[in-house]
């Protein structure tokens, strides 16, 4: 009788598991970390379909497009959270993603109007020192200094490729020429952010390119005021994260019901405290007290998803040059 009531038992969480619907999420490796939004979004998402969320960490920012593009329309992912405004327009010419229906009231700087990707949070970029630093107040002072900083590749993050854009945008023709200039700068240029904001906790980089909403963590979760953001007088690059459903998905409708769930309250008061950004959509209860501590840039700079594609590679072959001499 034993035997059979496992069996039994068996044969019924099998069926059950058969029936639970998978949904596969592309996202960035700090998203699915301990201490990244990812285990408090899976577990508030399951509450409300039924299914396994399956989040799967896949390098950093812009590793995710790579990845898609090597596997195409083979691959198992239904939803690629975390690629950003600089690399939409590159995603979208795989043809490998699928109109959203998502509606949403976004409390962006920016109108979104976009039909593919719809954003799950924002912020800007900038170097992140120790408070009692006298920090350079623009790239020139930067480049004039003994400053070393730590940044990240373009070619795998979305925060190096930020960079790459940050200076283009506020140099224009003369970014090759501040690039030279910072060359003797940068200490080390690491794949992802999470290592080289380490590098910088360690001692290691007298600043680190981050965001202004980096200091926030150090405060709220540490309670340590000892972190601040440097405020550029060029203005600073405005970064806005994005999801996207793949067309090929297997679940349409479960990704579908993701993609509505991450612009919900549930979804959006978890990010200020674990992404460490601005929500796309500001919760009921509003930002976590520290975040009125931040810098605002004087100046928000952006490409069109377009025109970044279009200065994408020769910014980066201007990088590279600088970093090679």
């Amino acid at each position: 009788m034993k035997y059979l009531m496992t069996t039994a038992a068996m044969l019924s969480a099998s069926v059950a598991w058969a029936e639970t619907s998978v949904l596969k999420v592309y996202t960035y490796d700090s998203f699915v970390s301990d201490w990244g939004p990812g285990p408090a979004v899976e577990a508030a998402f399951e509450e409300t379909c039924s299914c396994d969320l399956q989040l799967i960490g896949a390098g950093d920012g812009a590793a995710l497009l790579a990845r898609i593009k090597l596997e195409g329309a083979r691959s198992e992912a239904d939803v690629v959270l975390g690629l950003d405004t600089n690399l939409t327009a590159a995603a979208k010419e795989t043809e490998l993603f699928a109109p959203h229906s998502v509606a949403a009231e976004f409390t962006l700087p920016v109108e979104w109007s976009d039909d593919t990707f719809a954003p799950f949070d924002w912020g800007y970029f900038a170097f992140v020192h120790n408070a009692d630093m006298d920090a350079p107040a623009n790239f020139r002072e930067l480049a004039d200094s003994d400053l070393k900083i730590a940044i990240q590749d373009p070619r795998s993050s979305t925060p190096g490729l930020g960079l790459l854009m940050w200076v283009k945008a506020a140099y224009g023709d003369d970014a090759p020429a501040m690039w030279s200039d910072l060359s003797d700068n940068v200490l080390t240029v690491t794949k992802g952010w999470s290592e080289s904001y380490g590098l910088f906790l360690e001692g290691e980089a007298d600043m680190v390119l981050s965001y202004t909403t980096s200091p926030a963590y150090h405060l709220i979760a540490e309670e340590d005021a000892g972190k601040a953001a440097a405020a550029f007088d060029e203005g600073h690059y405005m970064q806005v994260e994005v999801a996207g459903k793949l067309a090929n998905s297997d679940q349409p409708e479960l990704a579908d019901a993701f993609l509505a769930f991450m612009v919900s309250d549930a979804f959006q008061s978890i990010i200020p405290t674990t992404n460490w950004m601005y929500p796309a959509v500001t919760p009921a209860e509003g930002l976590p007290e520290g975040f009125d501590t931040l810098i605002t840039p004087a100046k928000a700079l952006l490409l069109s998803p377009e025109d970044a594609a279009a200065a994408r590679d020769g910014a980066l072959a201007e990088w590279r040059n600088a970093l090679a001499q």
